[in-house]
Formats: structure tokens, C-alpha cells, sequence
């Protein structure tokens, strides 16, 4: 396994989301990650605490360059929470949850981030304003309404899937609706 190669990997995947517009200081990015989907195992089967850790600093280095704040999704069978730091809770006013995150309830991803973030909490649920789902994790739940398909460079982080999202706020109106004033 090249661990500096899924590290790449997913700096580029941040690099691209920041530049089509989707990552600025303060976004919060949902990040879905199945650790045994990048090692090219089927997810839930063999999640990787060193595979965590390439990605794991992959994401602090791009909140460090760009100022987005993360949220690593949890398995299923946490019911999806979300590890995020204290100061995001409070700043969203978010509801805590009491658990810890083990590989084996929670997945290795999540695991390892509520060891390494700093005042790491878990939160029931969020609304973030973009998202990644390496491996097939099912982010969508935690995406702001409308969510919207980015298209990156990157499509592939090891043998894992990506897919990536941002959001727009919905349409409203019908056909005497405004949506942009002109020149702005």
C-alpha cells in the first residue's frame, strides 16, 4: 500500500474542491471514508488504521492551507454520527452524542480522528456545505439541501470510488422567479 500516494491523492481531491469554489474558510466538509475500499477490500472488512492516517493528514493539512473544518463521518453502525471539534458544535449549537469511535463500531477513519483532532467531539448530525465519499459511504444525509455533484480531477483515492459534493440553496418560484440580479 502507498501510503504517501492516498495522501496525494486526497490533497489533490481538496485542492480541486477549493478550486472550483466549493472549499473557503469556514465550509464544513463532510468526509466519508472507507479505509478498506482504498486498501481494495470490500467496506466494513479490513479498515486500515495507517490507510486513516495518510488521509488523516491529507485533511489537516488542506484545512491548515484552505480553513475548511472537517467532519468524519462514522460507520452505520454508529448511525453515521459525525467526529467534529468542540468549537464547531458550539458554533453550529450541534447535539452531542456519548461515544467513542473504535474501528470496529464507528470504522477506522473515524476512529483515528477522534484520536488525533484536537477537543474532538461526536455530533448526531450536521448540515455541511460540501462533502466526500471515498468508497462508498453514503454522505448525503449530512450534505445541505440542494446538494450538487462536483466533478474532480480526482475520481479515485487507492482502489476507493470518489465522489464529491457542494451544495446551492433550492430554487424557489416558478416562472416569475429571479434567481441572479444582472451584473453581480
Amino acid at each position: 500500500m502507498d501510503y504517501a500516494l492516498i495522501e496525494q491523492q486526497t490533497r489533490a481531491l481538496l485542492g480541486g474542491l477549493a478550486e472550483v469554489g466549493r472549499l473557503r474558510p469556514g465550509t464544513v466538509l463532510v468526509i466519508g471514508c472507507s479505509t478498506s475500499e482504498i486498501a481494495g477490500e470490500r467496506i466494513g472488512t479490513a479498515g486500515s488504521e495507517a490507510v486513516a492516517a495518510a488521509v488523516f493528514a491529507a485533511v489537516r493539512k488542506g484545512q491548515d492551507e484552505i480553513g475548511f473544518r472537517p467532519a468524519f463521518q462514522c460507520c452505520e453502525h454508529l448511525n453515521r454520527a459525525l467526529v467534529v471539534e468542540r468549537g464547531l458544535m458550539e458554533e453550529r449549537d450541534l447535539e452531542e452524542v456519548s461515544v467513542v469511535p473504535v474501528p470496529r463500531a464507528g470504522g477506522a477513519m473515524a476512529a483515528f480522528a477522534f484520536r488525533e483532532a484536537k477537543d474532538p467531539v461526536v455530533v448526531a448530525h450536521l448540515r455541511a456545505e460540501a462533502g466526500i465519499d471515498i468508497g462508498g459511504t453514503l454522505i448525503g444525509m449530512h450534505v445541505k439541501h440542494v446538494a450538487v455533484p462536483v466533478k474532480c480531477a480526482v475520481r479515485q483515492i487507492g482502489a476507493a470510488h470518489v465522489t464529491a459534493a457542494g451544495h446551492r440553496p433550492p430554487l424557489i418560484g416558478g416562472p416569475r422567479a429571479v434567481y441572479e440580479l444582472p451584473g453581480r
